[in-house]
């Protein structure tokens, strides 16, 4: 193995995602262990937040899907593996993989991917193009649904001589953690959602605004809720910025219109602080209708001793364990959702402070950033055995 591993990530952007914040923490981590951390990215809010005395931060327009440009992001990646002398190039997303592809070949170096979600693949063009993520000396796949995703459609893909496993995404527990927050904070962050005063729980539904997040089949479950009950016995707060799709968010306050939910249902679009978002709410939805790769948001909820109502597809059915460190719908039921609802309104404080206390240590067990990142150094050295 070389004397010291140098590590360079390529990320299109880094925003808040699963994916950024997985390659801010590698960046952060690897210096602990005397390795060198180097980023390529086209910008982003998190560059703000990178110590550039730990991580090396290099601009270059690997986000971009042109052919021209991927070959002169291939050719920019050669002079800078060259030049840093880097040993490891790891490729977060579909553009830049096939940038650092060529690079690791032309300068001999090693050659890790992520394979971070199941990808549109409705040609065998498409398919083709995503398979880059597996022509890497190292596949990760951020969990077994994405593991069995990659068997099930790449299978012509997959090279024996080359290695695939999986290393669960993690998430900082300290950040997440619902002791480090002041009640003072709290206040003021329900009363910049428009709730004057917390009189009734708060059901938070976070993410980007777009349908197979769920947020249509959200609302709907809270009308037939407030139907049952014959009255609106919590808010509901939908946090997350429609990133332009603008008809979209215009049908779901359309909705809510509709179903007279105007002043039940806030519509915030971003949230400066996550675990004070989850830490003033009283139960978390992740309604996606899509599998997710992974889930952040039930794990992040978990983590801040929430409790978690998440759709039985995809990523969820490994972070939660349905009754007892959150529960468990049918996707795509509004009724299921629905009813899942009720059940936790209706179930007593110390049963639902059980739950909440035994989704962090679900969390902490199984998916803190400490061990994702632990995970992922072994195996960048691994790669020089």
């Amino acid at each position: 193995m070389t004397s010291k591993i140098n590590v360079l990530q390529v990320i299109p952007k880094l925003g808040y995602g699963g994916a950024e914040t997985g390659c801010y923490d590698i960046a952060h981590y690897l210096p602990e262990k005397n390795c060198g951390s180097f980023i390529v990215t086209s910008g982003g809010p998190l560059t703000k937040f990178i110590d550039k005395k730990k991580v090396k931060l290099i601009k270059l327009p690997v986000h971009s899907k042109n052919p021209l440009i991927i070959l002169f992001n291939s050719i920019i990646l050669i002079f800078l593996i060259v030049f840093f002398k880097i040993s490891v190039v790891h490729a977060r997303s579909r553009a830049p993989a096939w940038s650092c592809l060529l690079a690791t070949k032309i300068t001999n170096r090693k050659y890790v991917t992520t394979f971070h979600g199941t990808y549109n693949f409705k040609s065998d063009i498409k398919k083709f193009y995503n398979s880059i993520m597996l022509r890497s000396d190292l596949t990760i796949a951020g969990s077994n649904f994405i593991f069995k995703h990659i068997q099930d459609n790449y299978s012509k893909y997959l090279n024996l001589k080359n290695r695939l496993l999986v290393i669960f995404r993690g998430i900082n527990v300290d950040y997440f953690d619902p002791t480090t927050k002041l009640e003072s904070e709290e206040d003021q962050l329900i009363k910049s959602w428009g709730i004057i005063k917390k009189e009734k729980k708060i059901i938070l539904l976070p993410g980007r605004l777009t349908s197979w997040k769920g947020q249509e089949l959200f609302i709907e479950a809270i009308n037939k809720i407030n139907i049952e009950l014959g009255y609106q016995a919590f808010y509901a707060i939908i946090l997350g910025s429609d990133q332009g799709r603008d008809q979209y968010k215009k049908k779901l306050l359309k909705l809510c219109e509709n179903y007279n939910l105007t002043d039940q249902i806030k519509f915030i679009k971003h949230c400066d602080d996550m675990a004070l978002a989850y830490k003033v709410s009283d139960i978390v939805i992740s309604s996606s209708i899509e599998p997710e790769a992974f889930g952040r948001v039930a794990v992040e909820a978990q983590s801040m001793e929430k409790i978690v109502i998440a759709s039985n597809i995809g990523g969820s059915n490994e972070t939660v364990i349905d009754e007892k460190t959150g529960f468990l719908f049918n996707s795509g039921d509004v009724n299921s959702l629905s009813q899942k609802i009720m059940k936790i309104l209706n179930t007593d404080e110390t049963t639902l402070k059980s739950i909440g206390i035994e989704g962090r240590k679900n969390v902490i067990n199984k998916f803190n950033v400490e061990k994702m990142c632990f995970s992922t150094y072994s195996e960048y050295k691994k790669l020089f055995y």
